[in-house]
């Protein structure tokens, strides 16, 4: 077993008032859409916004700015002046080739790569990204969103993942993450970190906050059972 704590992401944040009353809960990092025509996409002024807050009220937690397939021109951009990302989360078609060039042209920020998983076979695509990211993040497969559908994976699919994955390989599991699932997804699966999203939702971008706290208390009472 584990004795590492667990850590929380909440992600599709939209307010900063909610942002930073979520970090202070105790999540250790908080998502921010980027991607455009989506339902919890956040512009340019009012993502900043929030993490200028957090980053002044909770430094610690790790300010997430979810991304899929970003310009060169919108990553130098939204990585300089006052609300910046501590992590740039890559959810779009990024090849493990371009995984290189942006950490290596942007070394100061963490990189962490979301991969969309149809079936467990899909798992053999993490080793070509393993070496070249600062995390992981595995995801179900949409054929119409890049995320946030509450589309739960496979906990069995996951059971020998780290015979696969070197020993320090940092991973978080996406899909479908609420306090009722925490139980048994703890007593089977042994993630990093677990990042929750539309299963928290009272409308996209809203949270409700009973829900998160109660995500919050589930994960800290059933990390004992961690395999």
């Amino acid at each position: 077993m584990s004795d590492a704590a667990i850590a929380l992401k909440i992600c599709g944040l939209t307010d900063h008032f909610q942002a930073c009353f979520i970090a202070a809960m105790g999540a250790q990092a908080i998502g921010v859409i980027g991607v455009d025509q989506t339902p919890r996409f956040v512009e340019e002024p009012r993502r900043r916004f929030i993490f200028m807050e957090l980053e002044k009220l909770h430094p610690t937690v790790e300010r997430v700015w979810v991304v899929a397939d970003p310009s060169d021109h919108a990553i130098g951009s939204a990585l300089q002046g006052e609300g910046t990302p501590t992590v740039v989360q890559l959810h779009g078609s990024e090849t493990p080739e371009r995984c290189i060039q942006l950490k290596q042209r942007h070394p100061k920020v963490r990189w962490w790569k979301a991969l969309k998983l149809r079936t467990e076979h899909d798992l053999s695509e993490l080793s070509s990204f393993e070496p070249h990211t600062d995390a992981l993040l595995l995801d179900a497969w949409s054929p119409d969103q890049l995320g946030g559908t509450g589309h739960r994976l496979n906990p069995s699919w996951f059971t020998h993942l780290h015979d696969q994955l070197k020993p320090n390989t940092v991973w978080w599991l996406a899909g479908g993450i609420s306090a009722e699932w925490v139980p048994e997804l703890l007593s089977l699966v042994s993630p990093y970190g677990l990042d929750a999203s539309s299963r928290l939702e009272s409308q996209p971008g809203v949270k409700d906050l009973n829900k998160v706290r109660a995500l919050v208390q589930a994960v800290h009472d059933n990390e004992p059972l961690r395999q």
